[in-house]
């Protein structure tokens, strides 16, 4: 990986940390409600950027590219409201590295097994690293959150679809990161507003003020963060960018362990040092 994506990566890694530290502060909200304001104030803060890209381009969306925009939308969706889910019963510092750790590993399998990418033998043995780790996190299957485990797993699986389908919507489908980007935000409002509106609309209002800044401060970095990857994607492997983003699992960790106070810090510093550099290993081969 040259230094350019490398950097990318880099500080979307520590601002994808950062707004999983301010959903796992909200998550004793109602996460739908909590997520819908977010993709809301997101479509209202990142509207202006997307519709200078489309003047200044000249530029419009078609039917092929809303359609892999929707697909984008909907592996999303499951993504958020899985992680969010896990959040309210398991800790950030073993939800965050569980689903981090186990997203590359899967997405660089597909990779391999399917979009004809050969990783080095140092990549290989950095996808295994990465697994150790992650077992190394959940306790080795004797200890820990197992509901907070499981919610890890389970949106693991989504990250590594999302990755290795936008990675295509960017490269074979030449859709622009920030239309996609953009797209998915304005399509979860959409799909949750029916959510919302039909059952939850008394808790709007309590959500907003309990958590404004929180909603805002996630409606900033959640698409800055998933931007900056994209833009790597266009520049370097699946196998690549998708374990080297995860140094955010090490990030995550010491959030969790400092502000939160949540116990077992050394195990899981150690366990999220041997996912990063299982991911420096990839990176490198």
């Amino acid at each position: 990986m040259s230094l350019f994506p490398l950097v990318l990566v880099l500080v979307a890694a520590i601002a994808h940390a950062s707004w999983n530290l301010l959903s796992k502060q909200a998550s004793q909200a109602d996460g739908i409600v909590f997520l819908w304001l977010v993709a809301a104030a997101s479509s209202i803060i990142w509207g202006p950027v997307a519709i200078g890209y489309l003047v200044v381009t000249e530029t419009a969306p078609t039917w092929t590219d809303a359609a892999v925009i929707t697909g984008s939308t909907l592996l999303h969706l499951g993504y958020f409201m899985l992680l969010q889910r896990g959040y309210r019963d398991g800790d950030l510092s073993i939800v965050y590295p569980i689903a981090r750790g186990t997203g590359p590993m899967l997405a660089s399998a597909v990779a391999v097994l399917f979009l004809d990418e050969h990783p080095a033998p140092a990549g290989v043995a950095g996808i295994v690293l990465v697994g150790v780790g992650v077992f190394m996190m959940s306790g080795g299957g004797a200890e820990g959150d197992l509901r907070g485990i499981a919610f890890g797993l389970a949106t693991g699986v989504f990250i590594a679809a999302y990755t290795v389908w936008d990675a295509q919507v960017v490269g074979a489908f030449a859709v622009a990161p920030i239309l996609l980007n953009y797209g998915g935000e304005v399509g979860r409002m959409a799909f949750m507003t029916p959510l919302v509106l039909g059952g939850r609309r008394p808790l709007i209002g309590r959500v907003w003020r309990e958590h404004r800044y929180r909603v805002l401060g996630a409606a900033v970095l959640m698409p800055f963060s998933y931007l900056l990857v994209l833009f790597a994607f266009t520049m370097a492997p699946v196998s690549v960018v998708a374990p080297m983003r995860e140094v955010s699992v090490l990030v995550a960790v010491v959030l969790g362990g400092r502000l939160l106070a949540e116990g077992d810090l050394r195990r899981r510093l150690l366990a999220a040092g041997v996912i990063l550099g299982g991911m420096v290993t990839i990176a490198l081969s």
